[in-house]
């Protein structure tokens, strides 16, 4: 089987912080790299990295043709790429020194998806195929709709959060991955089991994965709970931590993994990668989890 990503594009301009820059306040920064990004183009790599085929759907624009050779290295099939001469999706994160981010998003060519691209992905998949979606891009509605009637599984990264993620259809969704923050929004509640539970009842068809950081992760699958710790490590950067994990713990389910086994793998990926710098840059290839 492979995977659809119809993800974003980024450039990412890291700047580390002595803290998190606070209202009315001017500080410089310590470093600034920049790199490649955007959790389309990370979750396609950890999908390469993770041993799974990914084809990634999406369009880069001015100075994004390092990304289109990153993803390429990488395993991944740009062949559904597309091409935009407008500035490039790009963000810019704040890494303090705790190794925590926040993260400001530019849409740029993200925004810019066609129809008429994404009828001819969806043209190219076969049944076992399963399409990655988060909410960076446009045309949400769209794909999730024409890949359901091309009867192949919908999975959804709910992020970032947006109110107009509440309108999607999210009934036709496969499986749903949310964070804390992300899981509040969506059903209302604050207390993962409460989360859990909302969802639930709104989506019974719908598979959840809720991930809590250093507090590991919960999926449920039609009655069927896994809890899943995390691995403890010191952070150096938590950017693609996200990512990383999602690429990994997708790709061995769908391999054919025990879903706690599958978790176990995405929690040691997501570990590994937080003790580095970087978005893209620090996704381990799944040869370094072994030793790990």
């Amino acid at each position: 089987m492979r995977f659809f990503n119809f993800g974003s594009l980024n450039i990412d301009y890291t700047y580390h912080m002595d803290h998190f820059v606070q209202p009315g306040e001017t500080q410089s920064s310590l470093s600034l790299s920049i790199g490649p990004g955007g959790k389309g183009l990370n979750q396609s790599i950890a999908f390469a990295r993770a041993g799974a085929e990914v084809s990634h759907v999406g369009i880069t624009g001015q100075g994004g043709e390092f990304l289109r050779m990153l993803l390429a290295e990488n395993g991944v099939d740009i062949s559904l790429l597309g091409k935009a001469s407008t500035p490039n999706g790009h963000a810019i994160i704040q890494v303090d020194q705790e190794g925590q981010n926040c993260i400001v998003l530019y849409g740029g060519t993200n925004q810019a998806l066609t129809q008429e691209l994404i009828d001819n992905a969806v043209a190219a998949m076969e049944p076992g195929d399963a399409a990655l979606l988060q909410n960076e891009t446009n045309e949400i509605p769209y794909i999730i709709r024409k890949v359901r009637q091309r009867g192949c599984d919908v999975i959804l990264n709910a992020a970032p959060m947006g109110p107009e993620v509440q309108s999607y259809p999210l009934e036709l969704v496969s499986c749903l991955i949310v964070n804390e923050t992300e899981g509040s929004a969506l059903s209302g509640c604050r207390e993962p089991e409460a989360i859990l539970e909302a969802l639930a009842r709104r989506w019974p068809e719908t598979r959840l994965l809720l991930t809590l950081g250093t507090r590991g992760s919960i999926y449920l699958d039609h009655g069927r709970r896994f809890d899943a710790a995390s691995k403890k490590v010191t952070a150096v950067d938590t950017t693609a931590a996200g990512d990383t994990y999602t690429g990994f713990f997708l790709s061995r389910l769908y391999a054919g993994d025990d879903p706690a086994q599958a978790m176990k793998t995405a929690a040691a990926a997501s570990a590994l990668a937080v003790t580095r710098p970087g978005a893209a840059g620090s996704i381990p290839k799944k040869e370094e989890l072994q030793n790990f």
